[in-house]
């Protein structure tokens, strides 16, 4: 039954994925804390063990979309070369601050990131032209990167929440910056499930199918669920208006990090 509830959370995150043009993360993390406490987990490692996971399944859907953008010429390779490596080293770092953390301070973390984007997204009006021409220099990108791998390493998400305001902020069509930060998410997710599963080798109570803080079980079902929904998703997306997208989308966050705030405080109310 496991097994079904992963490919269950697989196809509901690749459909939210496609239908509101984000990454599953914030999704699937807190999707994957319950199931993992439904089936008596330790509690100590549950919201390692889904940011890991989830860090792993956006290695999987970040080629995708990044051959998608591609294809079309919305990837600006020379902004992604200058802030891979800060990505990279950033990833690591938050993984590695991540294991630092006490599970419920984790678990409250990304509570709050998934109110905080809910908000933003329920109140936002249309965005008003404040870009710049110009782009940052070389070593201030990698800066960003680092700045921009770390959080999203700690989150569990591809970071297009960050990359896409910050490139789009410096001149990049929205096109070049939603096609830019797909790739970004690339080398976000490989450093930061890297991270995750070196520093989880010797963390006691995990389950079997484990290697670190990544569920290799999960990651292998919603992989393959979400790549599939994804496409059913972006099917709906094109029938319904952009501001209902993105109000939708913000009031589904607003539920799921209330939910888990409640949890990190531990008040269960449903």
């Amino acid at each position: 039954m496991m097994y079904l509830w992963f490919l269950l959370a697989g196809a509901f995150a690749g459909t939210c994925a496609g239908l509101f043009g984000v990454g599953g993360g914030l999704i699937i993390v807190p999707v994957l804390m319950a199931i993992f406490k439904a089936y008596g987990y330790p509690s100590d490692v549950i919201t390692h063990l889904a940011v890991g996971t989830s860090l792993a399944t956006i290695v999987v859907t970040s080629i995708s979309s990044m051959q998608s953008h591609n294809k079309r010429g919305g990837v600006r390779w020379d902004v992604w070369r200058n802030m891979s490596i800060g990505l990279v080293v950033g990833s690591f770092v938050g993984a590695y601050i991540a294991d630092l953390l006490h599970g419920k301070v984790l678990a409250f973390l990304i509570a709050g990131m998934a109110l905080f984007m809910g908000l933003k997204m329920l109140l936002a009006k249309k965005s008003e032209v404040v870009a710049t021409t110009h782009l940052p220099s070389a070593p201030v990108q990698t800066g960003v990167g680092g700045l921009i791998g770390a959080a999203s390493a700690i989150f569990g998400i591809g970071g297009g929440s960050f990359t896409v305001p910050f490139l789009s902020r410096f001149g990049l069509t929205m096109q070049q910056a939603v096609g830019t930060s797909a790739a970004c998410g690339l080398p976000i997710a490989i450093a930061g499930a890297l991270g995750f599963m070196f520093f989880g080798k010797d963390v006691q109570g995990l389950p079997a199918e484990a290697i670190g803080f990544v569920h290799i079980t999960a990651f292998l079902c919603i992989s393959v669920m979400s790549y599939v929904f994804a496409k059913v998703g972006a099917k709906l997306a094109h029938q319904l208006p952009a501001n209902t997208l993105k109000r939708m989308f913000g009031g589904l966050l607003l539920i799921v990090g209330a939910k888990m705030m409640l949890g990190a405080l531990g008040i269960n109310l449903w």
